[in-house]
């Protein structure tokens, strides 16, 4: 079946240009703009909060330590005003990032390698956001939330061949239709325990400017996990920020997801002052890397746990102002998955002629894993990040990528003293790895979902990542970087690779 062609950059920035276009005939010009952002104000989740963000929670909440005239200082960073007094949200936004190659060592490779050919590949994601509050800035305020998507284009050697992918926008199955579809559609409910409100930075996840100081989140619906679990402000964002798989997720986290990214949810969140937890149950797909979701819950699940703590690892060392925060990560999937472990000993006795995690695959299968997500303020322009990541890796990479540990440590700096305050900075360096189980599949031939050079000298994977992302005008941005991987695919016979990258992004 041939590949579908990409869709046009330019249909997806007229598509949301003519929402734009109605968006700002229905307001003024001089309407109070957005605030100014310690860094851009990301596309898909409004995941930084607008002046120094700490809680980067759907829509960006303050924790109440800044007025609302405050918050509303600053340049447009959109290409329309989304007013705070409309109990309706619409938005949009239009992303395209191009990479290439060159010719690298590899004196061999395999059916899901990256290519030892000179590529050029470009990808578009467009994506239209839609709410409606039911009850406005309450105690018990309801959120009606619809997002339409599409996405096109192709990832380097289709998004094969690294652990670690340079581009965290491309789909990891390149025979999807092109067509748009509905990437969210969900209800958030918020139960306030408390009469004491706080400000929060109004977005396409959470309406509402005011929200109780104590309160119980509920969402319901077609979502990604990572809207709402091991968010980073320095490192979540691929519209605004770095491009890379396990730089802007944890990628030992193999959160239940289908092939574009998203699943069936409920999330149950707590939110106090300096603190909040969060539980979240999912469907897993019915098959490794699937676009169809399993919706027996009693037999397949993802279940994740996640604690917030909004004080940084080295708040004691500096001012107390310096925001920062602490979350820890915990999983447990269970799925008709296989075993590295079983696949390699059915291969060496001679029952299978090659390593296949399909013919170890049983409903049942339990895989689990552990993360921990900091980031810290150190000046009003530095801040830092760093995530660690562990899984059993055992069981088959079923939904995200095939790590089972990762280390991360970067930081981004704002243009604030070269007078681009909405310009930034960014760099950072992760490592990610396999273990033993995963590595002897691999080094006798077998095939990930992602992997598989059909032998393997391993080594860790290690990818050091860097961009300038400039803010031209109102809500369009361009970014230029690179990417540097080690051992792509775990392989110490092949690489290292340079993937030169440029970004255009457009907010409406």
């Amino acid at each position: 079946m041939p590949a579908p062609p990409p869709i046009s950059t330019l249909a997806a920035f007229a598509l949301v240009a003519a929402l734009s276009a109605l968006a700002s005939a229905q307001y003024p010009s001089q309407f109070p703009p957005a605030g100014l952002p310690s860094a851009p104000q990301p596309a898909v989740a409004a995941l930084l909060a607008q002046v120094n963000p700490v809680r980067p929670t759907p829509g960006g909440q303050q924790d109440g330590k800044e007025s609302a005239p405050e918050a509303q200082a600053g340049p447009l960073l959109t290409m329309a005003p989304h007013p705070d007094g409309a109990r309706y949200w619409v938005s949009g936004q239009a992303n395209s990032i191009f990479q290439m190659h060159g010719h690298f060592h590899s004196p061999y490779q395999g059916t899901n390698s990256l290519q030892d050919t000179f590529e050029t590949k470009a990808s578009e994601v467009a994506t239209l956001y839609f709410g409606y509050q039911l009850r406005p800035n309450s105690r018990y305020n309801t959120d009606l939330l619809v997002d339409i998507e599409n996405a096109g284009g192709r990832g380097l050697s289709q998004a094969l061949g690294l652990a670690g992918e340079t581009n965290l926008d491309v789909v990891r199955n390149p025979t999807l239709s092109t067509l748009p579809y509905l990437s969210r559609g969900e209800i958030h409910q918020t139960i306030g325990l408390t009469g004491e409100m706080a400000d929060q930075v109004r977005g396409p996840f959470a309406l509402a400017t005011k929200v109780p100081v104590r309160r119980f989140e509920l969402r319901a619906g077609k979502m990604s996990l990572p809207d709402s679990l091991d968010i980073n402000s320095v490192g979540t964002d691929s519209h605004l920020q770095f491009t890379n798989w396990t730089i802007d997720n944890n990628g030992a986290w193999d959160y239940a997801a289908d092939t574009r990214g998203y699943t069936v949810a409920g999330i149950l969140e707590y939110d106090d002052k300096i603190w909040s937890a969060r539980y979240a149950i999912a469907a897993m797909p019915t098959v490794a890397n699937g676009i169809d979701l399993d919706w027996d819950f009693r037999r397949a699940n993802g279940q994740n746990w996640e604690f917030e703590l909004r004080k940084g690892l080295f708040a004691p060392l500096l001012d107390p102002k310096r925001q920062g925060a602490i979350r820890v990560l915990s999983f447990v999937n269970h799925a008709h998955m296989g075993d590295y472990r079983q696949s390699v000993q059915q291969y060496l006795s001679g029952k299978i002629a090659a390593p296949d995690i399909t013919q170890s695959e049983r409903f049942g299968a339990v895989k689990y894993g552990f993360g921990l997500n900091t980031e810290q303020e150190v000046t009003g322009s530095l801040r830092l990040f760093g995530r660690f990541g562990w899984n059993e890796d055992q069981h088959e990479s079923f939904a995200y990528t095939e790590v089972g540990q990762t280390g991360l440590v970067g930081g981004d700096y704002n243009g604030q003293s070269w007078k681009r305050p909405n310009d930034k900075v960014g760099v950072a360096f992760v490592s990610n790895a396999i273990k033993r189980d995963h590595q002897n599949y691999l080094h006798y031939g077998g095939l990930g979902f992602l992997l598989g050079d059909g032998n393997l000298n391993y080594g860790r994977e290690n990818i050091l990542e860097w961009y300038y992302n400039a803010h031209l005008w109102r809500g369009l941005y361009a970014m230029g970087g690179g990417s540097w991987v080690d051992n792509p695919g775990y392989n110490r016979d092949r690489g290292p690779v340079y993937v030169p990258t440029v970004r255009a992004h457009i907010d409406f």
